[in-house]
């Protein structure tokens, strides 16, 4: 089968077929997640806090500050951007622990954008 080329003038109706294989053969870069916590009304915030020191590297300061987001506005971002599967490892850590001790902590990869 050959292939098409628009003619340098512009006329006619041929398809630039070089130009749509092009695009369609683009790499796409892999989707970024980020993990949010969600309230709830039982898991202690030192224990919030303490999760995100361990697990995404937050030092004191920022963990509680997103332990106290967490609390006001019912969600906080817990880490990311992460590809999709350290995303998904981080949440299930995340909810193993506080389940282990007790907590119904929930902590959820999401896409972003």
């Amino acid at each position: 089968m050959s292939k098409k080329k628009k003619s340098s003038s512009g006329h006619g109706p041929g398809t630039d077929l070089l130009d749509k294989e092009k695009a369609k053969n683009k790499i796409k870069p892999p989707s970024k997640y980020q993990v949010v916590f969600y309230n709830d009304d039982f898991t202690p915030m030192n224990i919030v806090a303490a999760i995100l020191t361990r697990y995404y590297r937050h030092n004191d300061r920022s963990a509680w500050k997103i332990t106290l987001d967490i609390h006001e506005k019912g969600k906080g971002i817990a880490g990311g951007p992460y590809s999709k599967e350290i995303a998904e490892t981080k949440s299930l850590q995340t909810v193993d622990l506080a389940r282990s001790l007790g907590y119904p902590l929930l902590a959820i990869p999401e896409k972003i954008g």
